[in-house]
């Protein structure tokens, strides 16, 4: 038989807590600012309001963006710590009783009674709150949540991705702003769901795919609440 080398695993999971607000942030705001221009540029309006309300998008969909993962993590944080102090205090109270609910854990992962009580006692000896909170709360101590870590990166994303049919918008003709806008948006859906996919290991075709139909209905509403806002007005 030939000889395998192991080579150590490539694994995905660690990215999915960034892979997620940028894939996120970057995609509303493609999708946000492109169909809120289309939708304005759809009711014959003049090229000073869609560049208004592109660059309005662009702000306060970046900040809002920041403002909620900002919330959203820092409230998973205080949960965090809530439940890790309720942890810490019930070791601190009844250390054995909290090394007997260890054990069971093990015991109901496969390891045999005796085996599952020397792992408990060795981890409970080495790392009693790390083993609880790793083992029964499914926390990982050593990478807790960041609020502001989640906040900058779908902000940065957000802009990044508003940028895109805000600078196709600039570039292009006034004949051909409405096309130019729409082309560039499905570029940029179909290569950003790409890369979120070969980042995260997932399906290219599936992803790109998932992010184009999502993003060219909510262009295609806009365009036609534009229209029909701008008929009737």
């Amino acid at each position: 038989m030939p000889h395998l080398t192991h080579v150590s695993e490539q694994h995905r999971s660690a990215r999915a807590a960034w892979l997620r607000a940028a894939v996120l942030g970057a995609n509303d705001g493609i999708v946000s600012t492109a169909s809120l221009m289309l939708g304005v540029a759809a009711s014959e309006a003049q090229w000073r309001a869609i560049l208004i309300a592109g660059l309005a998008g662009l702000v306060a969909g970046a900040l809002s963006m920041a403002a909620g993962e900002y919330v959203s993590v820092a409230s998973q944080r205080d949960v965090e710590r809530a439940d890790e102090a309720i942890e810490r205090s019930e070791l601190a109270r009844f250390p054995e009783a909290e090394l007997s609910e260890l054990t069971h854990i093990y015991i109901r992962r496969g390891l045999d009674p005796q085996l599952a009580a020397q792992v408990a006692r060795q981890l409970h000896d080495h790392d009693a709150l790390g083993a609880h909170l790793r083992d029964e709360l499914h926390l990982d101590p050593g990478r807790p949540a960041n609020p502001l870590q989640a906040a900058g990166t779908s902000m940065l994303s957000f802009a990044l991705g508003a940028a895109l049919p805000l600078v196709a918008a600039t570039i292009a003709s006034s004949k051909a702003r409405i096309p130019t806008i729409v082309a560039v948006t499905l570029i940029a859906l179909a290569t950003l769901g790409a890369t979120g996919a070969r980042i995260g290991g997932g399906s290219v075709a599936r992803a790109a795919t998932r992010v184009l139909v999502g993003g060219s209905a909510a262009m295609a509403v806009s365009l036609g609440v534009g229209h029909l806002v701008g008929t009737a007005l």
